[in-house]
């Protein structure tokens, strides 16, 4: 199998980013191009355990989660992680990570995948970053103060440009009543990064048609910057977003440009939920 040879660079952090989250971002960034340097694609992407939140954790993401989970140590802050879990060292500050949000398509060589990761003190999102690996771009929102980033502020669905997790069986009716009314759709297979092309207006929306695939990492930095840059953050059926240890809790993400954008887009895919309409 080929190996993928390219070298990852130093995230971009900006200045102003919590130690422990940076030291994250860095050592992740690190594991991830020794892990790309020294496996093929078959060996990235071999499902070596069962992570935590009860799916089966690729070689990558663990090598990856564990570099995280060493950071996290060594600052004496918690974690919640996919992969590995919950690690409780008494703080009040948690650090809430994706260590790679779009793992199949790292491990594939496909250059679209991203460390995600809060700061939430006593379960309160707090800061979040987000950093594109095979660039080195990073997104970073404290909340409360503004971002050098806008959404596109569009407000209606029809003609808008979505990105959508691909259809999982009983959500194939949603996911193409909103394909019909968008100008453009786009299956990136990377939430985190999606959620952050919103924030930034290279995109409309991202959503979840229904599958209740998202888990709370997945979508934790989206939900401090997408209010930072004037847009929204909505589940399918109206589930409030939670930072707790449960990680078998589940939601059907919408991030959309405006609120008014994610309200639509919601409603619109709970409509087709509930009608069942064939594509």
């Amino acid at each position: 199998m080929t190996r993928i040879e390219w070298r990852v660079p130093e995230p971009q952090l900006p200045a102003g980013t919590h130690p422990a989250l940076a030291d994250a971002a860095r050592a992740a960034a690190a594991a991830f191009g020794a892990a790309r340097a020294r496996y093929d694609r078959a060996a990235l992407a071999e499902k070596v355990q069962m992570g935590a939140d009860g799916t089966p954790t690729m070689r990558l993401d663990i090598l990856v989660d564990t570099a995280v989970a060493e950071v996290v140590n060594r600052h004496r802050v918690n974690l919640i992680s996919e992969e590995i879990g919950v690690i409780d060292n008494g703080s009040a500050l948690t650090l809430v990570v994706d260590p790679v949000d779009g793992t199949a398509n790292a491990a594939a060589g496909v250059p679209l995948s991203a460390f995600a990761g809060v700061v939430a003190v006593d379960g309160r999102a707090t800061e979040a970053l987000t950093c594109w690996y095979d660039t080195g771009r990073c997104w970073h929102a404290v909340a409360g103060e503004p971002v050098p980033y806008r959404t596109s502020g569009r407000r209606e669905l029809d003609g808008a440009a979505v990105s959508l997790l691909r259809p999982h069986g009983d959500d194939h009716a949603a996911w193409w009543r909103v394909a019909k009314r968008a100008a453009r759709v786009r299956i990136l297979s990377t939430s985190c990064l999606e959620a952050a092309l919103v924030a930034e207006g290279s995109t409309d929306a991202f959503a979840d048609a229904g599958s209740d695939t998202h888990r709370i990492m997945d979508l934790a930095a989206a939900l401090v910057m997408l209010p930072a840059a004037g847009g929204a953050v909505l589940d399918v059926q109206g589930r409030p977003f939670e930072i707790d240890h449960d990680l078998s809790r589940r939601w059907s993400g919408v991030v959309a440009a405006t609120a008014e954008l994610a309200e639509e887009l919601a409603g619109t895919l709970r409509d087709a939920q509930h009608s069942k309409e064939a594509p």
